[in-house]
C-alpha cells in the first residue's frame, strides 16, 4: 500500500525534468515534495496517477506498475487515489453538492441519492464547511473555501491516497494555515496516504512526517524536518534561508513548526 518512484526520468523535448528520481512513500505515511515553482514536482505526482508517463524508470503504486496498466485496471486504480488541484478545478455550472459527488467513484453509491446527500455532508465536515455550502455555486465562494471544497471531493470516493498539488499557493497565510490544518486533520482521521507538492516550506514542515527537496530535476535531499535542516548541502540550505525564513516572518508565529525544528 505504497507509492515508489524508481530511478524516473522524464524529459519534454529538451527540458529535462526527471533525471533518475527515486521516491517512496510508506503506507500511512505523508510525504511532502518540495522545490521551487516550475521546478517539476506536478509533473512527478502526474506520474503516481498515471497522467503522464517516464521515459525510463518504474512508478509502483499498491504493488502495481502504473506505466503498464490497462485502462481497466488504471481506473479501478484511480478510484482509489484522491486529486487535489491547484487551482480547486471546481466546475462553475455546478453547485459544490455536485462537485463534490463527482470525487464518488463507485457507480452505484454516486446514483444514490440519498447516500450522497450523507456523503457529500460528512465531506463538508471534514473541511470545516457548513452542510448549507452545497447548495453555493463555486463562483460565490472565497479562494480558502474553493480550495476546501476541492479538498472534500478528493476524499469523497474514500481514497487510500491523497495527492495535493499545491493545495495552499494562492492563499494568506492564515487561509494556508487553515489548509494545512486539514491536511494534518484529515491525516488523522482517516488514515491516508499522502503526498503534499508544495514551494511553502513551513507548511510542509507541519503537515509531513518526511520532506523530500526536488531541484534541477533531481531528489536533493529527503528526511524529517530536523534532518532537513542540518543538511549540509548547500542547494538545500540556500532554498530554506530564502524560503522558510520569509515564511515565518510572514506568520510570526509558527508554533507547530518550532515543535518540530526544536523552536529555531
Amino acid at each position: 500500500m505504497s507509492i515508489e518512484l524508481k530511478h524516473v526520468s522524464k524529459r519534454f523535448v529538451d527540458n529535462v525534468v526527471l533525471d533518475g528520481v527515486d521516491f517512496f512513500v510508506a503506507e500511512g505515511e505523508t510525504v511532502a515534495l518540495l522545490g521551487p515553482s516550475g521546478v517539476g514536482k506536478s509533473v512527478l505526482l502526474k506520474h503516481i496517477i498515471g497522467l503522464i508517463k517516464p521515459d525510463s524508470g518504474e512508478v509502483w503504486v499498491d504493488e502495481q506498475q502504473v506505466p503498464l496498466l490497462g485502462r481497466k485496471a488504471l481506473a479501478l486504480l484511480r478510484s482509489r487515489i484522491g486529486y487535489v488541484f491547484q487551482n480547486g478545478a471546481l466546475f462553475d455550472s455546478m453547485d459544490v453538492f455536485e462537485n463534490i459527488r463527482l470525487g464518488i467513484s463507485d457507480e452505484e453509491k454516486y446514483a444514490d441519492k440519498d447516500y450522497c446527500i450523507q456523503r457529500v455532508k460528512e465531506c463538508l465536515r471534514l473541511v470545516n464547511l457548513n452542510e448549507d455550502v452545497g447548495r453555493k455555486y463555486p463562483s460565490e465562494l472565497s479562494g480558502g473555501m474553493r480550495k476546501r471544497v476541492g479538498i472534500s471531493r478528493a476524499i469523497a470516493g474514500k481514497p487510500t491516497y491523497l495527492l495535493y498539488d499545491e493545495p495552499t499557493s494562492g492563499l494568506d497565510p492564515v487561509n494556508a494555515d487553515v489548509i494545512d490544518s486539514l491536511i494534518e486533520r484529515l491525516q488523522q482521521e482517516i488514515g491516508v496516504t499522502s503526498v503534499v507538492v508544495t514551494h511553502d516550506v513551513r507548511g510542509a514542515f507541519r503537515v509531513a512526517d518526511r520532506i523530500a527537496l526536488l531541484s534541477k530535476a533531481k531528489i536533493r535531499a529527503v528526511g524529517t524536518a530536523e534532518e532537513i535542516i542540518a543538511s549540509r548541502d548547500p542547494v538545500v540550505q540556500q532554498f530554506l534561508e530564502r524560503d522558510f525564513e520569509m515564511a515565518v516572518i510572514q506568520a510570526n508565529e509558527v508554533p507547530t513548526a518550532e515543535r518540530r525544528i526544536g523552536g529555531r
